[in-house]
């Protein structure tokens, strides 16, 4: 609700169906990859101008998932649009994402293309094993993940040892899965092919999307695959396309990323002119993520900071914050609701940037029964006054030395200049190198 305080626009991104279809029509890739949002926001601009008989005094925008990456686009090709721009789990690198990191989790979980190794029945005791071996607190929540390196093998069963709920163990092929999930997608030199992989403590949050219900069922990860590969990345459509098909190699990551010339990407770090332009981002992403790795989201964040030419200079307009235990925009195991717009308001308003977010739980009667707050990166919430984990009070900022010191061995790069425009010239549809 926003008490009459905001005019509130939406867009269906050029399409209404499902799935990639949409795609092999070339206006409407291009709507989807960056202009639908561009062309909402002026005219939105227009109509309330119209109808108030004044312009808008500022405006924002909010998105999570798709919606952060066309968050990240607005910063990127159109730094005039918004004053305030917040980009929740955004799916800004696009295309390596939905055809390498999708793929890599559904060709580890089904190995060698045979049945799922690990199922949703799995994920209550393999989460337990992580939380104990990562020295979790009672309450369950890995405030840092990235500092937890946990190997699945100090669990496998031994030799004529059977898994059950009360002495669980993995066989080796579910160490090998568990391994490659929590390593992400590499090419045959070890080198990342998404900068990203799943955190180690965010197993509860994956049923569906990672696991399927049965080893014989299918994954989200598979359905993300497929209509990504046989409608989106390709030139022209491949119906037949499998995550099966993926290749895991330097060869085959250049040509898929040479395909799509950026077109649905939004991975440029060089946002001098949405700075320059006044504008203030707010990045937030949840550390138990089952779609959209947040290690991606940092390595994003990095990035900007070494172009904006620091992290000082970065936060002086955009600030990182990483909830713990928190799922794909939202629920999961840790406080997940808060409220980015007034802290946004409050920046791009009164000069105030935002020093901590409140995230709370909140049962379905609507109490609150936790609270925690959450400091930008590369700093994290530690009880250290041994008050109650459930109070965001017991907690101060303490720099994470794991998440300050992330490198990535990334075959990819964030890099400027990658955009492309396309449009309608003669007859044909014609895509050039640039940006808007």
């Amino acid at each position: 609700m926003t008490s009459g305080a905001f005019a509130v626009a939406s867009s269906d991104e050029g399409h209404s169906q499902g799935g990639g279809l949409f795609s092999t029509d070339p206006t409407l890739r291009a709507d989807f990859g960056y202009k639908s949002d561009h062309l909402l926001a002026q005219a939105a601009k227009v109509l309330i101008k119209t109808y108030y008989g004044q312009a808008a005094t500022h405006s924002y925008f909010d998105g999570c998932s798709q919606g952060g990456h066309q968050a990240l686009t607005e910063a990127q090709r159109y730094p005039t649009d918004f004053d305030g721009i917040i980009a929740g789990a955004p799916a800004n690198n696009f295309t390596a994402l939905n055809t390498f990191s999708h793929a890599w989790t559904a060709q580890s979980v089904y190995l060698n293309g045979g049945p799922a190794t690990i199922t949703n029945a799995d994920l209550a005791a393999l989460h337990e094993a992580v939380l104990k071996g990562c020295g979790a607190p009672a309450d369950g929540i890995i405030a840092d993940p990235l500092s937890c390196t946990w190997d699945p093998a100090t669990i496998k069963c031994a030799a004529g040892q059977t898994s059950t709920s009360a002495d669980y163990c993995l066989t080796a092929d579910q160490v090998t899965t568990l391994r490659r999930i929590y390593a992400g997608p590499t090419d045959e030199n070890g080198e990342l092919l998404y900068p990203g992989y799943q955190l180690r403590g965010s197993e509860l949050n994956w049923a569906g999307i990672i696991t399927p219900a049965t080893a014989t069922g299918a994954s989200g990860d598979i359905s993300f695959v497929r209509e990504t590969i046989r409608y989106q990345i390709f030139n022209s459509p491949q119906p037949t396309l499998t995550y099966k098909d993926i290749k895991f190699t330097a060869a085959y990551y250049k040509k898929v990323m040479a395909l799509g010339e950026g077109m649905y990407d939004a991975t440029d770090p060089d946002l001098k002119a949405f700075k320059a332009a006044d504008g203030k981002l707010i990045l937030w992403h949840g550390l138990g993520d089952q779609h959209i790795p947040a290690v991606g989201t940092m390595a994003y964040y990095k990035a900007v900071q070494k172009v904006m030419g620091g992290a000082a200079s970065t936060e002086s307009f955009a600030r990182l914050f990483l909830l713990p235990g928190v799922a794909h925009c939202g629920g999961g195991q840790g406080p997940n609701t808060f409220d980015a717009l007034t802290a946004m308001a409050d920046w791009v308003t009164k000069g105030q940037a935002p020093s901590s977010l409140t995230t709370k739980s909140v049962d379905s009667s609507g109490n609150t029964t936790a609270t925690r707050p959450v400091y930008p990166f590369p700093y994290i919430a530690e009880n250290t006054t041994g008050g109650p984990a459930d109070e965001a009070g017991s907690y101060t900022p303490v720099k994470s030395t794991a998440e300050a010191g992330l490198k990535l061995n990334w075959l990819g790069s964030f890099r400027s200049g990658y955009e492309t425009v396309g449009n309608w010239v003669d007859g044909k549809w014609v895509v050039s190198k640039g940006k808007v």
